[in-house]
């Protein structure tokens, strides 16, 4: 049960990548980068402290989008758990 507890460190949403993982892209997965929360992640690491969003509307030979890596502080949250965690932080 503690695996379910806190998201993937490492996940993508790309299928064709070791990092993808069905199960948590259902269950959704919220990413706060610098202190602004993303809905454009493509991939994070929280633990190297990275994220990959699309570069515009580029696509490479494959038809997958072009993407930029970002450093900076990373935090993660299950999307079902979040409204409830949110709201305390505010507190």
């Amino acid at each position: 049960m503690a695996e379910n507890d806190t998201p993937p460190d490492h996940l993508s949403n790309n299928p064709r990548s070791p990092h993808f993982d069905m199960d948590a892209m259902q269950r959704g997965v919220g990413i706060r980068f610098k202190g602004r929360e993303r809905e454009d992640v493509e991939e994070y690491c929280a633990s190297e402290g990275w994220i990959r969003v699309a570069a515009g509307k580029a696509v490479d030979r494959h038809g997958m989008p072009v993407t930029v890596k970002l450093n900076g502080e990373v935090e993660t949250w299950w999307r079902d758990e979040g409204e409830t965690a949110t709201n305390r932080s505010a507190q």
